[in-house]
Parts: C-alpha cells; sequence; structure tokens
C-alpha cells in the first residue's frame, strides 16, 4: 500500500506541512525529534515511515512506540488500526493481567508493540517477546515520561532493545536536554521543531478566556459557565477585553473539566450530575474499565462533561470537543498547553475557560485571555444527542460494523442515520444510538440474536445518572449497565 492509500483510509486528503516535513525527516535519518503542538498532527507523521520500515513478512516484533499513558497507546493504536497497513498490532499496559497480554501475544505474533514502558520491560524480562527483533523505537510523549518519573523505565527498555537502528522521540513541549541513555550519543539527532512557527505550543484556532469567580469555590461559576456554552438554547454571551466586546452564539457543545486532585473530580463531578450536567468521570483511582466506558461515552456523544485530572490532558482525541475549562489552575504553561490540545485539534476552532477565583491571578502566558461573562438567565443543561448501548459480542466473535448496523436497523426498527460511532472491541461493543429511538431499540432487540448469537445488550449510562431498568427491559435480559 501507498502513502495515500493509508490516508484515504484515515480519511485525509493530504498531510499537513509539519506532517509532510516530519515523515520526510524520519524517512531519512537514523535519530529525530519531533515538535509540534498538541493536536497537529504528530502520530500519523511518525506512524507513517514506521509502517514502512516493517517487514510484513516477518513474524517477530520490529518496532516499539512508547506511550506515558494507556489512554494515548489505545489512541495510537486506534490510528494504526484505521490505516488499514495488515501490520498486526497491539497495546500493553498495567491495569491488566500480564499472562493475558501473554497469550494474545502469542497467538497474534504483533509486528508492532504499543505500550508503557512498565509493563513493556515485564514483557522483555519474562521473554513473553524476542526484542532483538526490534528496529525501530518511537518515544511519544518523551517529556511526560520523565514528568511522571518513568526515566528509569524508559532507560532500562532502551537498553534492552540492543538491536534498535532508529529511535525517535516526539513531543508538543521541548526539553532543554536529551537524556544520554536514549542512545544518540555524540550523534545530533535530526529536529523539526514546529513549537516556535506556531507561536508557542498552543494551537492557533483555541481561543482563550477568563471566567472570574466571586467565590473560592468555583461550583456555582462552572456550572453557569456550562449551562452558558452547553445550555438547551443558543445564548449570547458578551466576551470583552480592554473595553472591547464582541457577541457571539453559543449552541450546545461538549466540555472537558479539568482539576488539579482525584477528589475534586468525584467532588465536582457529583455536583454538576445533581445540577442536571450528563457527566462522566475520569481519573487514576478509577478502575481500568471504568476509565475505558467514561471515555466511550464522552467520545460518542452519551454524554457532554468529563470532569477530569491531568490524567486526560494526553492521549484523549474528540474531533468534536469545543470546550476546555481549567477549575484548577495548571501547574505549568506546560501543562495548560496539553490541556488545551484535547481542542482546536486539525485546525478545528476551540475555546479554552480559566476559572479565576477571587485570591488568584491570571498566569503570565503566551496567550491572549478575552473576559467571559456569564449574564443570567441560564438555560437548562442539554441533554446529550446519543445513548450508547453495550453489546456482550466483539472482535473474538468476529461481530463487525456492518453486523451491528445491519442488526439495529432490520431487527432494532431504525434508520443507518440514527446510529453513531461504533467501537467494536475484543470481548464487547459500544454503539451510540439516538436517544429519540433507544426504547425502541431495546424493546425491538430484547431476546433477538445477532449473527445467530445470544448475546447481552444493555444501555450504558455514567455513574450517578439514575438509570433504571423497565419492565420489559429486565424480562428479556435488557438491563442497564453503569460504568
Amino acid at each position: 500500500m501507498t502513502e495515500n492509500d493509508y490516508l484515504r483510509n484515515l480519511g485525509i486528503e493530504a498531510l499537513s506541512e509539519m506532517q509532510r516535513n516530519a515523515v520526510e525527516l524520519i524517512r531519512n535519518n537514523r535519530d529525530a525529534v519531533l515538535l509540534a503542538p498538541t493536536g497537529s498532527g504528530k502520530t500519523i507523521a511518525f506512524l507513517l515511515p514506521l509502517v514502512e520500515s516493517v517487514d510484513h513478512e516477518q513474524d517477530e516484533v520490529q518496532a516499539i512506540v512508547l506511550s506515558p499513558t494507556r489512554e494515548l497507546a489505545l489512541q495510537t493504536l486506534n490510528v494504526l488500526t484505521a490505516m488499514k497497513s495488515g501490520l498486526r498490532a497491539m497495546c500493553c499496559y498495567g491495569g491488566r493481567p500480564t499472562m493475558e497480554e501473554h497469550r494474545k501475544m502469542a497467538t497474534l505474533r504483533p509486528q508492532i508493540i504499543i505500550g508503557t514502558p512498565g509493563r513493556l520491560n515485564d514483557h522483555i524480562d519474562k521473554r513473553n517477546f524476542d526484542a532483538r527483533g526490534v528496529s525501530v523505537v518511537v518515544v511519544d510523549e518523551f517529556d511526560k515520561m520523565f514528568e511522571l518519573n518513568f526515566q528509569d523505565e524508559v532507560e532500562r527498555l532502551l537498553y534492552n532493545l540492543h538491536s534498535k537502528e532508529r529511535c525517535v522521540l516526539v513531543s508538543a513541549t521541548d526539553m532543554d536536554n536529551i537524556p544520554a541513555f536514549v542512545g544518540f550519543g555524540n550523534r545530533v539527532p535530526a529536529t523539526l521543531n514546529y513549537l516556535v512557527q506556531e507561536g508557542g505550543a498552543v494551537a492557533k484556532g483555541v481561543s482563550h478566556f477568563v471566567v472570574h469567580s466571586d467565590s473560592k469555590d468555583k461550583l456555582d461559576t462552572l456550572d453557569h459557565l456550562l449551562r452558558s456554552i452547553g445550555g438547551e438554547q443558543d445564548t449570547r454571551h458578551a466576551c470583552s477585553i480592554d473595553n472591547q466586546s464582541s457577541n457571539e452564539p453559543i449552541v450546545q457543545q461538549q466540555s472537558v473539566v479539568f482539576v488539579n486532585y482525584r477528589e475534586a473530580v468525584e467532588r465536582i463531578g457529583s455536583r454538576m450530575k445533581s445540577e442536571g450536567h450528563s457527566v462522566s468521570l475520569f481519573h487514576g483511582g478509577m478502575q481500568q474499565d471504568e476509565r475505558e466506558r467514561a471515555l466511550a461515552l464522552f467520545r460518542n456523544g452519551s454524554v457532554n462533561v468529563l470532569v477530569s485530572t491531568e490524567l486526560s490532558a494526553r492521549g484523549i482525541d474528540v474531533p468534536a470537543l469545543r470546550n476546555v475549562i481549567h477549575y484548577h489552575l495548571p501547574a505549568s504553561y506546560e501543562n495548560y498547553i496539553h490541556r488545551c490540545g484535547r481542542t482546536g485539534r486539525w485546525e478545528a476552532d476551540g475555546r479554552s475557560f480559566m476559572l479565576i477565583g477571587p485570591e488568584e491571578e491570571v498566569p503570565r502566558y503566551n496567550v491572549n485571555f478575552l473576559t467571559f461573562l456569564l449574564e443570567p438567565p441560564y438555560p437548562a443543561p442539554a441533554k446529550p444527542k446519543w445513548n450508547t448501548l453495550y453489546i456482550g459480542r466483539g472482535k473474538r466473535d468476529k461481530l463487525s460494523k456492518g453486523d451491528i448496523v445491519g442488526f439495529l436497523c432490520k431487527t432494532g426498527g431504525i434508520k443507518a442515520a440514527d446510529i453513531g460511532m461504533i467501537d467494536i472491541k475484543e470481548r464487547y461493543a459500544h454503539v451510540a444510538v439516538r436517544r429519540s429511538v433507544t426504547r425502541q431499540i431495546l424493546h425491538n432487540v430484547a431476546g433477538e440474536k445477532i449473527k445467530k448469537m445470544a448475546t447481552k445488550i444493555e444501555l450504558l449510562k455514567a455513574i450517578g445518572q439514575g438509570a433504571k431498568i423497565n419492565a420489559q427491559g429486565k424480562k428479556n435480559n435488557i438491563s442497564v449497565k453503569k460504568s
């Protein structure tokens, strides 16, 4: 396959200037460093030359992509899968049994592994795969690796990859010095730096606003802001700075609310739910499956608000996400960059709202902050456009998106336009369907088989949203699955 084939499979007409230059840089240099803003498409920029370097005929692991978080690893795998290169790839990360991954390795025989450093070291120590065939290593978000104290794990992993011939470092923020253990030695790596050209590392399409709160506890301010930018009806609010203002219609939008502590996620999420907002929670203290379900609900539009710690500042890609809200001030400008990088992706427009309490000051960042004025009356929180169905069959059952669409249209009695994002995992699938037809679907598919297979079909709901099991659903094994 050619580069154009991969782009066509990804639904991309052409690479950006940064991506074109990055692809050529990585193709033609043994050691490379790519620095570009979050959301600019770095993943595709390093995956294209990486795929070209892998021999399709060889069954051994030939390339490794290191990720600081499982979420970023899964996102990278999703992009690679969408390219339809024909190469076998899998993710490895903590939070699930190593033996489960080892069994998959033995069956799949991956040529590319994407994973976190600790888990990959574990597999190498146990000789679950032969590291001698690895010739290409990509360290994604390498600055974050060291921020999360993964330096020792990364150093040990790179030391164990004796046969690596090429190493690529990728990040949205720069580092003063590249550690010696990366393996560049006295060689100066070829570097492509798009941070300066972009006026800093914040995407150009992001507008930056300050929202002042009269109270140190900003809960009421957050509620009013969410209603203003995600209410049931269009509203108009003034955005002013230096006595200049502009009016702009604000429509229903999804928002990520960033906080600095796990406990704050629970407290703020609970309050926003009580105010009628549809909310998912996301932090490192949650179980892996809970986090994956929370992201699934948010990505496919079944909830409008994700309350999260810094964990989701990297590795979450929601193309339609319009708003990033900083409930707590970011710890640094780099943190602000990565938070803002969740919106304004691929040259789309986005908004960053920083909530400032009476004892706080607006950080002196290299951005132009406007003042966003909250003006009552505030509309009721908007209901999400979609609901999510859980189907207890997945890839191992050879279930495809076409199978799901056909089943829901024929048996569920709906139209293809009523079906949104479909995400098929190994053992299950998540399917977004319009809220207006959800009850009809659950009633019509009760007790029915998909591809002649009996399965459980459930309504996936976020924790605390008060979902109920109706009599018909309970009778026919249709229930509610809480995340």
